[in-house]
């Protein structure tokens, strides 16, 4: 897992094995967001400011999350990982809701990977898993490819 860049799709009985969701070393920040709890956008940005620990400044809104998710400076870690389960009821099913929190996610992973001011500029993974139902995951592959 820690070897793929960005936003990976897995079936949620699958799970991940053991082996491949323990990171190599360092500090890690978890986020694990709950699509079924997150009717909502409020809901949504609540989990993510809970799960990490977003400053009082967070404006609640979309421009708002995906400046906290590049930044994350009060959270510091060698790498992140953000863990959606059931990413098809998030935001009440809006498609175009999660298409938009998948592209701030994406934008995160890239950036993290190639950030400036690092020394060598050296990357820090951030990784999203979508644990989804069995019937939704090659909708979520290509909507992701989308």
């Amino acid at each position: 897992m820690w070897a793929t860049p960005g936003i990976i799709v897995l079936p949620w009985d699958q799970g991940i094995a053991a082996i491949d969701a323990v990171p190599p070393q360092g500090v890690i920040a978890v986020a694990r967001i709950d699509g079924a709890a997150a009717g909502s956008e409020d809901e949504l940005f609540g989990q993510f400011s809970d799960a990490l620990r977003f400053p009082a400044y967070f404006g609640w809104n979309w421009d708002a999350l995906s400046d906290c998710l590049r930044d994350l400076n009060w959270l510091p870690a060698d790498r992140y990982l953000v863990v959606v389960e059931e990413p098809m009821r998030l935001l009440g099913g809006d498609a175009e809701g999660r298409r938009t929190l998948l592209g701030i996610l994406g934008r995160a992973a890239r950036e993290w990977a190639n950030p400036l001011g690092r020394p060598g500029n050296a990357g820090v993974p951030f990784r999203t898993v979508l644990l989804a139902a069995e019937a939704d995951v090659e909708a979520l592959r290509t909507e992701l490819r989308g």
